[in-house]
């Protein structure tokens, strides 16, 4: 095992996302207090980089049989590494963030085990369930409310602004779920993607630079849908990996909507960065 097998098991590509989302759930928590606790914000961003991390090593343990006929390039079927040691790793990661979200509170703990439950329930399922968007989309709203119980208590802005990513990544998901097959089925359930915009629009109509964020998202979002349904080959994939890097312009612009123009501009960041790490490692 190397460090390539490493990065293209945890996908560590999409890990700026993980911290823009804790980065925005704390924000939201904070808004009108007139005080920003960094190191609980830092503290939140490695416990839900543990869980991400151990989510993909998860994914790609219970999927290995899966992924031997389908994605054989794999590190698994590839034989990089072994499956038991993907489960260990997985689990042991899952564990790790429930000790660093006890550090933040009880209430950060109960977030914690929370997502840990999401995170398995999709990688165990999430191949036998129309439902999987849905699993999916929690464990980003559960990171939202770790952020926020990490600084504070979920108020009415982080609970709309979790539930915004929430809708986000259901329409993801149910993208990312055909790009085994390079195709896109039924287009209904991407009209959720309009959802998160509507609430960045509403939330941050006061703030013009909310409004800057939430108009590179919807464009991001428009070249997304563009290229699932131009059904060219290649096109779920790129249109997956964009709507990924997304969610950080989503959580730049809730960032915005709470007036701190600065953690705004962070948070843009991670789409940036999202897009130049997909060319190290695969984001899918």
């Amino acid at each position: 095992m190397n460090f390539g097998t490493l990065l293209r098991l945890g996908r560590v590509s999409n890990l700026p996302t993980v911290w823009t989302n804790a980065l925005a759930g704390a924000s939201l928590a904070e808004a009108g207090s007139g005080t920003f606790d960094m190191a609980s914000v830092l503290l939140a961003a490695f416990a839900l980089t543990l869980f991400y991390e151990g989510g993909m090593w998860l994914n790609d343990a219970f999927d290995a049989e899966i992924d031997a006929r389908e994605r054989a390039n794999r590190p698994i079927p590839n034989g990089e590494i072994s499956r038991q040691t993907v489960f260990v790793g997985g689990f042991a990661m899952l564990a790790a963030g429930c000790l660093v979200a006890m550090t933040l509170g009880l209430a950060a703990l109960g977030a914690g085990i929370a997502l840990a439950l999401a995170v398995i329930l999709y990688d165990w399922l999430h191949k036998r369930t129309i439902l999987s968007p849905v699993i999916m989309g929690s464990t980003r709203f559960f990171s939202y409310m770790l952020a926020a119980l990490a600084v504070g208590e979920i108020g009415a802005a982080a609970l709309l602004g979790g539930l915004g990513l929430f809708a986000y990544i259901i329409g993801l998901t149910y993208a990312a779920k055909q790009e085994a097959y390079d195709r896109i089925g039924a287009a209904w359930p991407l009209a959720v993607l309009a959802l998160p915009l509507l609430y960045v629009l509403l939330s941050g109509i006061a703030n013009p630079m909310s409004l800057v964020f939430l108009a590179a998202l919807a464009g991001v979002v428009a070249f997304a849908l563009h290229r699932l349904f131009r059904r060219a080959k290649g096109d779920v994939p790129k249109a997956v990996v964009t709507l990924i890097a997304g969610v950080s312009l989503y959580d730049a612009a809730l960032v915005a909507s709470t007036g701190d123009i600065v953690l705004a501009f962070i948070a843009a960041g991670g789409f940036v960065l999202t897009l130049a790490l997909q060319r190290v490692a695969s984001g899918t």
